[in-house]
Protein backbone atom coordinates (compact mmCIF):
# COMPACT_ATOMS: atom_id res chain seq x y z
CA UNK A 1 0.00 0.00 0.00
CA UNK A 2 2.59 2.52 -0.79
CA UNK A 3 3.25 3.92 2.31
CA UNK A 4 0.85 1.76 4.43
CA UNK A 5 1.37 -1.74 3.63
CA UNK A 6 0.00 -4.42 5.50
CA UNK A 7 3.44 -4.19 7.15
CA UNK A 8 2.47 -1.15 8.22
CA UNK A 9 -0.98 -1.91 9.14
CA UNK A 10 0.15 -5.01 11.09
CA UNK A 11 2.93 -2.54 12.53
CA UNK A 12 -0.37 0.07 13.48
CA UNK A 13 -2.22 -2.81 15.16
CA UNK A 14 0.21 -4.06 17.22
CA UNK A 15 1.44 -1.51 19.28
CA UNK A 16 -1.84 0.04 19.63
CA UNK A 17 -3.96 -2.34 21.81
CA UNK A 18 -6.87 0.02 22.82
CA UNK A 19 -7.32 -0.29 26.91
CA UNK A 20 -10.98 -0.67 28.04
CA UNK A 21 -10.33 1.62 30.67
CA UNK A 22 -7.61 2.55 33.34
CA UNK A 23 -8.41 -0.54 35.25
CA UNK A 24 -7.12 -2.95 32.27
CA UNK A 25 -3.65 -1.51 32.72
CA UNK A 26 -2.48 -2.87 36.02
CA UNK A 27 0.63 -3.67 37.48
CA UNK A 28 -0.34 -6.59 39.71
CA UNK A 29 1.76 -8.91 41.70
CA UNK A 30 -0.73 -12.81 41.40
CA UNK A 31 2.18 -14.10 43.62
CA UNK A 32 1.29 -12.34 47.16
CA UNK A 33 -2.39 -13.87 46.66
CA UNK A 34 -3.08 -16.28 49.77
CA UNK A 35 -3.27 -19.74 48.44
CA UNK A 36 -6.80 -20.44 49.63
CA UNK A 37 -10.50 -19.81 49.15
CA UNK A 38 -11.18 -16.41 48.52
CA UNK A 39 -13.83 -14.08 47.71
CA UNK A 40 -14.08 -10.84 44.96
CA UNK A 41 -16.42 -8.65 45.12
CA UNK A 42 -17.97 -7.92 41.91
CA UNK A 43 -17.02 -4.43 40.07
CA UNK A 44 -18.28 -1.27 41.71
CA UNK A 45 -21.98 -0.18 41.06
CA UNK A 46 -22.01 -3.11 38.64
CA UNK A 47 -24.41 -5.35 40.70
CA UNK A 48 -23.52 -7.34 44.22
CA UNK A 49 -22.33 -10.07 42.39
CA UNK A 50 -19.29 -12.02 44.08
CA UNK A 51 -16.40 -14.07 42.58
CA UNK A 52 -15.61 -16.82 44.16
CA UNK A 53 -11.54 -17.48 43.83
CA UNK A 54 -9.60 -20.54 43.88
CA UNK A 55 -5.98 -20.39 43.46
CA UNK A 56 -4.22 -23.40 42.30
CA UNK A 57 -1.79 -25.15 44.88
CA UNK A 58 1.00 -26.01 42.46
CA UNK A 59 1.72 -23.77 39.11
CA UNK A 60 2.85 -25.29 35.95
CA UNK A 61 6.33 -24.91 34.24
CA UNK A 62 5.46 -21.99 31.54
CA UNK A 63 7.47 -23.43 27.90
CA UNK A 64 10.01 -20.87 26.35
CA UNK A 65 8.65 -21.96 23.27
CA UNK A 66 4.62 -23.04 22.30
CA UNK A 67 2.58 -23.50 19.69
CA UNK A 68 -0.69 -22.01 19.42
CA UNK A 69 -3.32 -23.58 21.73
CA UNK A 70 -2.06 -26.04 23.20
CA UNK A 71 -0.60 -24.68 26.72
CA UNK A 72 -3.43 -23.57 29.08
CA UNK A 73 -2.37 -20.98 32.07
CA UNK A 74 -3.05 -22.41 35.60
CA UNK A 75 -6.58 -21.41 36.22
CA UNK A 76 -9.98 -20.95 34.59
CA UNK A 77 -13.27 -19.01 34.63
CA UNK A 78 -16.48 -20.77 35.15
CA UNK A 79 -20.16 -19.41 35.48
CA UNK A 80 -22.90 -21.77 35.84
CA UNK A 81 -26.97 -20.81 34.52
CA UNK A 82 -30.30 -22.07 34.87
CA UNK A 83 -33.27 -21.07 33.85
CA UNK A 84 -35.09 -21.56 37.64
CA UNK A 85 -31.68 -20.28 39.15
CA UNK A 86 -30.28 -17.60 36.96
CA UNK A 87 -26.50 -17.14 36.90
CA UNK A 88 -24.47 -18.64 39.77
CA UNK A 89 -21.02 -16.78 41.24
CA UNK A 90 -18.50 -16.38 39.01
CA UNK A 91 -15.62 -19.19 40.17
CA UNK A 92 -11.58 -19.00 39.24
CA UNK A 93 -10.43 -22.36 39.92
CA UNK A 94 -7.61 -24.63 39.37
CA UNK A 95 -7.79 -25.27 35.13
CA UNK A 96 -8.87 -29.06 34.92
CA UNK A 97 -11.37 -30.72 32.78
CA UNK A 98 -15.29 -30.29 32.87
CA UNK A 99 -17.89 -32.51 34.17
CA UNK A 100 -21.00 -32.98 31.06
CA UNK A 101 -24.09 -35.19 31.25
CA UNK A 102 -23.69 -37.66 28.01
CA UNK A 103 -27.07 -36.01 27.01
CA UNK A 104 -25.74 -32.74 26.73
CA UNK A 105 -27.42 -30.56 23.99
CA UNK A 106 -23.80 -28.71 23.27
CA UNK A 107 -22.46 -32.49 22.35
CA UNK A 108 -25.11 -33.45 20.39
CA UNK A 109 -27.00 -30.37 18.14
CA UNK A 110 -23.73 -27.83 18.69
CA UNK A 111 -25.49 -25.28 20.83
CA UNK A 112 -22.53 -23.65 21.50
CA UNK A 113 -20.87 -20.06 20.64
CA UNK A 114 -17.05 -18.83 21.25
CA UNK A 115 -14.86 -16.06 21.14
CA UNK A 116 -10.82 -15.14 20.59
CA UNK A 117 -9.35 -12.12 22.01
CA UNK A 118 -5.45 -11.40 23.23
CA UNK A 119 -3.62 -10.13 26.13
CA UNK A 120 -0.07 -8.02 24.93
CA UNK A 121 2.73 -7.16 27.12
CA UNK A 122 3.83 -3.63 26.85
CA UNK A 123 7.57 -1.97 27.16
CA UNK A 124 6.53 -0.73 30.06
CA UNK A 125 5.34 -4.36 31.76
CA UNK A 126 1.23 -3.50 31.93
CA UNK A 127 -1.02 -5.66 30.18
CA UNK A 128 -3.36 -4.41 27.54
CA UNK A 129 -6.40 -6.35 26.01
CA UNK A 130 -7.13 -5.71 22.54
CA UNK A 131 -10.75 -4.21 22.14
CA UNK A 132 -12.21 -6.28 24.43
CA UNK A 133 -15.52 -4.83 24.63
CA UNK A 134 -16.12 -5.51 20.71
CA UNK A 135 -15.77 -9.39 21.31
CA UNK A 136 -18.29 -9.15 24.38
CA UNK A 137 -21.23 -7.51 21.63
CA UNK A 138 -20.20 -9.99 19.50
CA UNK A 139 -20.55 -12.93 21.61
CA UNK A 140 -23.75 -11.61 22.86
CA UNK A 141 -25.18 -11.91 19.67
CA UNK A 142 -24.02 -15.42 18.58
CA UNK A 143 -25.33 -16.29 22.11
CA UNK A 144 -28.95 -14.89 21.34
CA UNK A 145 -28.65 -16.56 17.95
CA UNK A 146 -27.90 -20.10 19.91
CA UNK A 147 -30.71 -19.39 22.06
CA UNK A 148 -28.52 -19.32 24.71
CA UNK A 149 -29.23 -16.56 27.95
CA UNK A 150 -27.90 -13.02 28.13
CA UNK A 151 -25.13 -12.33 30.11
CA UNK A 152 -24.05 -8.48 31.23
CA UNK A 153 -20.99 -7.91 29.40
CA UNK A 154 -19.36 -5.72 31.41
CA UNK A 155 -19.26 -7.87 34.47
CA UNK A 156 -18.21 -10.72 32.59
CA UNK A 157 -15.00 -8.82 31.00
CA UNK A 158 -14.38 -7.69 34.35
CA UNK A 159 -14.50 -11.59 35.67
CA UNK A 160 -11.92 -11.85 32.50
CA UNK A 161 -9.56 -8.80 33.87
CA UNK A 162 -9.37 -11.01 36.79
CA UNK A 163 -8.75 -14.35 35.58
CA UNK A 164 -5.63 -12.36 33.65
CA UNK A 165 -4.65 -10.47 36.76
CA UNK A 166 -4.43 -13.81 38.67
CA UNK A 167 -2.47 -15.71 35.41
CA UNK A 168 -0.45 -12.81 34.44
CA UNK A 169 2.82 -14.18 34.31
CA UNK A 170 1.83 -16.49 31.83
CA UNK A 171 1.78 -13.30 29.59
CA UNK A 172 5.01 -13.55 27.06
CA UNK A 173 7.59 -11.37 27.38
CA UNK A 174 7.91 -10.94 23.95
CA UNK A 175 6.82 -8.88 20.81
CA UNK A 176 5.97 -12.35 18.66
CA UNK A 177 4.05 -13.86 20.97
CA UNK A 178 0.84 -13.13 23.16
CA UNK A 179 -1.81 -14.74 25.91
CA UNK A 180 -5.01 -15.69 23.78
CA UNK A 181 -8.33 -15.64 25.92
CA UNK A 182 -10.85 -18.59 24.77
CA UNK A 183 -14.52 -17.45 26.53
CA UNK A 184 -17.10 -20.51 25.48
CA UNK A 185 -20.49 -20.55 26.29
CA UNK A 186 -22.22 -24.11 26.15
CA UNK A 187 -25.77 -25.52 26.84
CA UNK A 188 -25.75 -27.90 29.19
CA UNK A 189 -29.42 -29.07 29.08
CA UNK A 190 -29.15 -32.89 29.72
CA UNK A 191 -31.98 -34.09 27.58
CA UNK A 192 -31.73 -35.19 23.91
CA UNK A 193 -34.79 -32.83 22.95
CA UNK A 194 -33.91 -30.19 20.28
CA UNK A 195 -34.93 -27.08 22.27
CA UNK A 196 -33.68 -24.16 23.76
CA UNK A 197 -31.59 -25.23 26.89
CA UNK A 198 -32.23 -23.93 30.45
CA UNK A 199 -29.02 -24.77 31.85
CA UNK A 200 -26.04 -23.26 30.70
CA UNK A 201 -22.23 -22.70 31.33
CA UNK A 202 -20.09 -19.88 30.07
CA UNK A 203 -16.14 -20.36 30.90
CA UNK A 204 -12.94 -19.10 29.94
CA UNK A 205 -10.05 -20.71 29.59
CA UNK A 206 -6.34 -19.47 28.31
CA UNK A 207 -2.91 -20.43 26.19
CA UNK A 208 0.09 -19.25 25.03
CA UNK A 209 -0.34 -17.89 21.22
CA UNK A 210 2.72 -17.59 19.21
CA UNK A 211 2.72 -17.89 14.98
CA UNK A 212 -0.29 -19.10 13.92
CA UNK A 213 0.75 -20.32 10.43
CA UNK A 214 4.52 -21.67 10.10
CA UNK A 215 4.72 -19.40 6.92
CA UNK A 216 4.24 -15.69 6.87
CA UNK A 217 2.05 -16.13 4.25
CA UNK A 218 -1.19 -18.04 3.42
CA UNK A 219 -1.88 -20.23 0.07
CA UNK A 220 -5.27 -20.66 -1.05
CA UNK A 221 -7.70 -23.38 -2.38
CA UNK A 222 -10.85 -21.86 -4.05
CA UNK A 223 -13.41 -24.17 -5.53
CA UNK A 224 -17.33 -22.90 -5.12
CA UNK A 225 -18.81 -26.37 -4.64
CA UNK A 226 -18.22 -25.92 -0.99
CA UNK A 227 -19.91 -23.07 0.61
CA UNK A 228 -18.87 -21.74 4.33
CA UNK A 229 -22.31 -19.83 4.92
CA UNK A 230 -25.50 -18.62 3.14
CA UNK A 231 -27.93 -16.07 3.63
CA UNK A 232 -30.19 -16.68 6.94
CA UNK A 233 -27.84 -18.76 8.25
CA UNK A 234 -25.34 -18.10 11.25
CA UNK A 235 -22.62 -17.59 9.04
CA UNK A 236 -21.73 -13.89 11.17
CA UNK A 237 -21.77 -16.29 14.24
CA UNK A 238 -18.54 -17.69 16.59
CA UNK A 239 -20.23 -20.85 16.45
CA UNK A 240 -18.62 -24.04 16.89
CA UNK A 241 -20.52 -25.35 13.92
CA UNK A 242 -19.04 -23.02 11.08
CA UNK A 243 -15.81 -24.51 11.80
CA UNK A 244 -16.25 -28.14 12.45
CA UNK A 245 -17.93 -28.49 9.28
CA UNK A 246 -15.37 -26.63 7.28
CA UNK A 247 -12.35 -29.66 7.50
CA UNK A 248 -13.35 -31.89 4.86
CA UNK A 249 -12.96 -28.57 2.58
CA UNK A 250 -9.54 -27.78 4.41
CA UNK A 251 -8.39 -31.27 3.90
CA UNK A 252 -9.39 -31.12 0.22
CA UNK A 253 -7.44 -28.13 0.06
CA UNK A 254 -4.37 -29.54 2.14
CA UNK A 255 -4.00 -32.41 -0.42
CA UNK A 256 -4.39 -30.18 -3.03
CA UNK A 257 -0.93 -28.48 -1.69
CA UNK A 258 -2.75 -25.37 0.31
CA UNK A 259 -2.97 -24.42 3.48
CA UNK A 260 -6.39 -22.56 3.31
CA UNK A 261 -9.97 -22.50 1.76
CA UNK A 262 -11.16 -19.65 0.37
CA UNK A 263 -14.54 -19.49 0.60
CA UNK A 264 -16.63 -18.53 -2.39
CA UNK A 265 -20.96 -17.63 -2.39
CA UNK A 266 -23.55 -17.73 -4.82
CA UNK A 267 -23.18 -18.12 -8.85
CA UNK A 268 -20.82 -15.31 -9.74
CA UNK A 269 -18.17 -16.66 -7.22
CA UNK A 270 -18.30 -14.14 -4.33
CA UNK A 271 -15.34 -14.17 -2.31
CA UNK A 272 -16.05 -13.68 1.52
CA UNK A 273 -13.05 -15.59 3.79
CA UNK A 274 -10.14 -16.98 3.55
CA UNK A 275 -10.21 -20.54 5.99
CA UNK A 276 -11.02 -18.43 9.12
CA UNK A 277 -9.67 -14.90 8.31
CA UNK A 278 -11.33 -11.76 6.70
CA UNK A 279 -10.41 -11.05 3.31
CA UNK A 280 -8.94 -7.52 2.27
CA UNK A 281 -7.99 -6.70 -1.40
CA UNK A 282 -5.81 -3.41 -1.82
CA UNK A 283 -6.05 -2.61 -5.85
CA UNK A 284 -6.73 -0.31 -8.83
CA UNK A 285 -10.93 -0.68 -9.01
CA UNK A 286 -13.01 -0.79 -12.36
CA UNK A 287 -12.77 3.26 -11.87
CA UNK A 288 -9.46 3.59 -11.84
CA UNK A 289 -9.53 4.41 -7.89
CA UNK A 290 -6.78 3.05 -5.43
CA UNK A 291 -9.20 1.04 -2.92
CA UNK A 292 -9.02 -1.40 0.20
CA UNK A 293 -11.98 -3.37 -0.56
CA UNK A 294 -13.60 -5.91 1.92
CA UNK A 295 -16.85 -7.96 1.38
CA UNK A 296 -19.61 -6.37 3.58
CA UNK A 297 -21.26 -8.08 6.56
CA UNK A 298 -24.35 -9.49 4.83
CA UNK A 299 -25.05 -12.42 7.31
CA UNK A 300 -22.41 -14.76 6.14
CA UNK A 301 -18.91 -12.84 7.26
CA UNK A 302 -17.95 -12.70 10.72
CA UNK A 303 -17.54 -8.89 11.69
CA UNK A 304 -13.92 -9.53 12.95
CA UNK A 305 -12.26 -7.47 15.54
CA UNK A 306 -9.28 -6.89 13.74
CA UNK A 307 -11.55 -6.60 10.26
CA UNK A 308 -12.86 -3.46 12.03
CA UNK A 309 -9.83 -2.25 13.15
CA UNK A 310 -8.41 -2.00 9.65
CA UNK A 311 -11.11 -0.38 8.55
CA UNK A 312 -11.08 2.06 11.10
CA UNK A 313 -7.18 2.84 10.98
CA UNK A 314 -7.30 2.90 7.00
CA UNK A 315 -10.41 5.44 7.11
CA UNK A 316 -9.12 7.53 9.21
CA UNK A 317 -5.32 7.20 7.39
CA UNK A 318 -7.57 9.29 4.17
CA UNK A 319 -5.01 8.03 2.09
CA UNK A 320 -7.14 5.99 -0.10
CA UNK A 321 -11.02 4.55 -1.02
CA UNK A 322 -11.99 2.26 1.83
CA UNK A 323 -15.10 0.30 0.72
CA UNK A 324 -17.21 -2.85 2.23
CA UNK A 325 -18.22 -4.10 -1.34
CA UNK A 326 -18.85 -6.96 -2.82
CA UNK A 327 -16.06 -8.98 -4.95
CA UNK A 328 -16.19 -12.00 -7.31
CA UNK A 329 -13.00 -14.31 -8.66
CA UNK A 330 -13.56 -12.76 -12.07
CA UNK A 331 -13.26 -9.53 -11.21
CA UNK A 332 -9.70 -10.61 -9.04
CA UNK A 333 -8.51 -12.56 -12.37
CA UNK A 334 -8.83 -10.07 -14.46
CA UNK A 335 -7.81 -7.50 -12.20
CA UNK A 336 -4.29 -9.52 -11.73
CA UNK A 337 -4.13 -10.10 -15.52
CA UNK A 338 -4.13 -6.78 -16.10
CA UNK A 339 -1.67 -5.66 -13.00
CA UNK A 340 -4.35 -4.13 -10.85
CA UNK A 341 -3.66 -5.70 -7.52
CA UNK A 342 -1.17 -4.25 -5.27
CA UNK A 343 -1.94 -6.37 -2.42
CA UNK A 344 -4.61 -8.92 -0.30
CA UNK A 345 -4.60 -10.39 3.43
CA UNK A 346 -6.52 -11.90 5.74
CA UNK A 347 -7.21 -10.70 9.00
CA UNK A 348 -8.05 -12.18 11.86
CA UNK A 349 -7.38 -12.39 16.42
CA UNK A 350 -5.39 -15.61 15.39
CA UNK A 351 -2.43 -14.52 12.69
CA UNK A 352 -3.31 -10.33 12.76
CA UNK A 353 -2.60 -9.80 9.34
CA UNK A 354 -1.88 -12.62 6.40
CA UNK A 355 -0.39 -11.96 3.43
CA UNK A 356 -1.81 -14.27 0.77
CA UNK A 357 0.99 -15.91 -1.79
CA UNK A 358 -1.23 -17.67 -4.45
CA UNK A 359 -4.97 -18.79 -5.18
CA UNK A 360 -5.66 -21.95 -6.86
CA UNK A 361 -9.01 -21.88 -8.49
CA UNK A 362 -10.58 -23.33 -11.96
CA UNK A 363 -7.25 -25.64 -12.15
CA UNK A 364 -4.83 -22.52 -12.14
CA UNK A 365 -2.88 -20.86 -9.95
CA UNK A 366 -3.04 -17.53 -9.63
CA UNK A 367 0.31 -16.00 -7.89
CA UNK A 368 0.53 -12.99 -5.62
CA UNK A 369 4.09 -13.37 -4.77
CA UNK A 370 5.37 -10.92 -6.89
CA UNK A 371 3.03 -8.84 -5.36
CA UNK A 372 3.52 -9.64 -1.63
CA UNK A 373 7.30 -8.68 -2.33
CA UNK A 374 7.27 -5.39 -4.86
CA UNK A 375 5.29 -2.74 -2.76
CA UNK A 376 7.39 0.11 -2.42
CA UNK A 377 8.65 -0.06 1.40
CA UNK A 378 8.90 3.23 3.71
CA UNK A 379 12.13 2.91 5.97
CA UNK A 380 9.90 1.25 8.84
CA UNK A 381 8.32 -1.07 6.43
CA UNK A 382 11.73 -2.23 5.37
CA UNK A 383 12.72 -2.51 9.05
CA UNK A 384 10.01 -4.39 9.95
CA UNK A 385 10.10 -6.71 6.79
CA UNK A 386 13.64 -7.55 7.49
CA UNK A 387 12.99 -8.76 11.74
CA UNK A 388 10.76 -11.10 10.57
CA UNK A 389 6.54 -10.82 10.37
CA UNK A 390 5.99 -11.23 13.96
CA UNK A 391 8.95 -9.84 15.51
CA UNK A 392 9.19 -5.74 14.43
CA UNK A 393 10.97 -5.85 18.14
CA UNK A 394 12.86 -2.31 17.14
CA UNK A 395 9.87 -0.48 16.02
CA UNK A 396 8.84 1.89 18.23
CA UNK A 397 6.41 3.94 16.16
CA UNK A 398 3.49 5.77 17.55
CA UNK A 399 1.08 6.83 14.27
CA UNK A 400 -0.67 10.02 15.52
CA UNK A 401 -3.25 9.13 12.83
CA UNK A 402 -4.31 5.67 14.59
CA UNK A 403 -7.94 6.33 15.41
CA UNK A 404 -8.31 5.65 19.70
CA UNK A 405 -11.63 3.83 19.57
Amino acid sequence: MQTNSWYHIHTALYHTCFPLSSSVIWDYDASNLPHKNRQDKGPPGRGAFKRIVQLSPTLKTKPDVSSFGVDFTDHMLTIEWSSTEGWKAPLIKPFGNLSLHPACSSLHYAIQVFEGLKVYRGDDNKLRLFRPMLNMNRMASSAKKACLPAFDQPEFLECIRRLVEIDQDWVPHSYNASLYIRPTFISTEQSLGVKKPCRALLYVIMCLAGTYFNTNAASLWADPKYIRAWKGGTGDCKMGGNYGCSLFALDEAVDNGCQQVLWLYGDDHQITEAGTMNVFLFWINEDGEEELATPPLDGIILPGVTRQSILDLTRNWGEFKVSERYLTMSQLCSALKQQRVKEMFGSGTACMICPIRHIAYNGQVRNLSNIILGFKKTSVEVEVSTQGFYSSKSVKVLISKLLKV
